[in-house]
């Protein structure tokens, strides 16, 4: 496991950019200065050091706090590649499943709101404790998604940066 002494003694951190630039040459295909890593399938950012694969935004938060977070780290806007310091929080794994992306099925572009094909109505629900919450059934989309804006402050969730409310 990397300490944050000798992530700087290799990496430069831009808490600007989030970005991380090679301070050494630790092989042949890396060069002082260049970006370090690459984005993996999920879209986050990782960088190789001495064989073992780090999240970069995990490595942000090292490098700035001097220690990894006790759980995990989110993406405030949702953007898994932002690492900006100012963009990255550390919360519980529960937390951070509430402050999810709109799942791509979504019809009404807001998360928690959805229409009900048989009701004919604007149905809004909230996960919260562990369960499902009913928030209401609407006929008019704008007050479903009040009712879910309204459960989102009551449960401390994060606001939704981007997330359609």
């Amino acid at each position: 496991m990397i300490t944050q002494a000798g992530l700087k003694e290799l990496l430069n951190y831009n808490p600007e950019t989030g970005d991380f630039t090679w301070r050494v040459s630790t092989a042949n295909c890396i060069k002082v200065g260049s970006l370090a890593g690459s984005k993996d399938s999920y879209g986050y950012h990782k960088i190789a050091i001495k064989g073992k694969t780090y999240k970069a935004h995990r490595l942000a938060w090292l490098y700035t706090h001097g220690e990894f977070p006790k759980d995990v780290i989110d993406h405030i806007n949702g953007v898994r590649d932002d690492n900006r310091i100012g963009n990255l929080r550390a919360v519980t794994a529960k937390e951070n499943q509430r402050n999810q992306k709109k799942f791509v099925h979504n019809t009404s572009g807001v998360t928690g709101v959805h229409w009900h094909k048989t009701k004919k109505r604007w149905l809004a629900r909230i996960f919260a404790e562990g369960r499902r919450i009913h928030l209401g059934s609407f006929v008019d989309l704008g007050l479903a998604i009040e009712a879910r804006k309204e459960a989102d402050k009551l449960h401390n969730f994060h606001p939704n940066h981007g997330r359609g409310i």
